[in-house]
Protein backbone atom coordinates (compact mmCIF):
# COMPACT_ATOMS: atom_id res chain seq x y z
CA UNK A 1 0.00 0.00 0.00
CA UNK A 2 2.82 2.44 0.82
CA UNK A 3 4.48 1.88 -2.52
CA UNK A 4 1.29 2.92 -4.32
CA UNK A 5 1.13 6.13 -2.28
CA UNK A 6 4.77 6.94 -3.00
CA UNK A 7 4.30 6.16 -6.68
CA UNK A 8 1.24 8.42 -6.95
CA UNK A 9 3.01 11.17 -5.01
CA UNK A 10 5.92 10.84 -7.43
CA UNK A 11 3.59 11.21 -10.40
CA UNK A 12 2.01 14.29 -8.85
CA UNK A 13 5.39 15.87 -8.04
CA UNK A 14 6.71 15.10 -11.52
CA UNK A 15 3.69 16.63 -13.20
CA UNK A 16 3.69 19.72 -10.97
CA UNK A 17 7.46 20.27 -11.24
CA UNK A 18 7.38 19.79 -15.01
CA UNK A 19 4.49 22.22 -15.39
CA UNK A 20 6.28 24.90 -13.36
CA UNK A 21 9.46 24.39 -15.37
CA UNK A 22 7.60 24.76 -18.66
CA UNK A 23 5.60 27.78 -17.51
CA UNK A 24 8.72 29.56 -16.27
CA UNK A 25 10.63 29.11 -19.52
CA UNK A 26 7.85 30.06 -21.97
CA UNK A 27 8.35 33.82 -22.33
CA UNK A 28 4.73 34.82 -22.86
CA UNK A 29 3.34 32.97 -19.85
CA UNK A 30 5.51 34.68 -17.25
CA UNK A 31 6.31 38.34 -17.78
CA UNK A 32 9.78 38.52 -16.24
CA UNK A 33 10.08 42.28 -16.73
CA UNK A 34 6.89 42.83 -14.74
CA UNK A 35 8.24 40.54 -12.03
CA UNK A 36 11.47 42.57 -11.93
CA UNK A 37 9.48 45.77 -11.53
CA UNK A 38 7.23 44.25 -8.88
CA UNK A 39 9.93 42.59 -6.76
CA UNK A 40 12.69 45.14 -7.23
CA UNK A 41 15.90 44.11 -5.46
CA UNK A 42 14.31 40.85 -4.30
CA UNK A 43 14.02 39.58 -7.89
CA UNK A 44 16.86 36.99 -7.57
CA UNK A 45 14.69 35.28 -4.96
CA UNK A 46 12.36 34.19 -7.78
CA UNK A 47 15.09 31.85 -9.05
CA UNK A 48 15.35 30.14 -5.65
CA UNK A 49 11.58 29.63 -5.62
CA UNK A 50 11.66 28.40 -9.22
CA UNK A 51 14.44 25.88 -8.58
CA UNK A 52 12.73 24.56 -5.44
CA UNK A 53 9.36 24.17 -7.18
CA UNK A 54 10.44 23.33 -10.72
CA UNK A 55 13.44 21.12 -11.46
CA UNK A 56 13.96 19.88 -7.90
CA UNK A 57 10.34 18.82 -7.56
CA UNK A 58 10.49 17.18 -10.99
CA UNK A 59 13.67 15.32 -10.04
CA UNK A 60 12.23 14.20 -6.69
CA UNK A 61 9.01 13.05 -8.37
CA UNK A 62 10.87 11.05 -11.00
CA UNK A 63 13.02 9.51 -8.28
CA UNK A 64 9.88 8.35 -6.44
CA UNK A 65 8.28 7.02 -9.62
CA UNK A 66 11.30 4.97 -10.62
CA UNK A 67 12.04 3.85 -7.07
CA UNK A 68 8.54 2.59 -6.30
CA UNK A 69 7.43 1.37 -9.70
Amino acid sequence: MNTVIFFLAGLFFSFFGGAITIVFWIPRLVNKQKLKDLLGPKYPLIHVVYIANGPLLLFFGLFLVFRFH
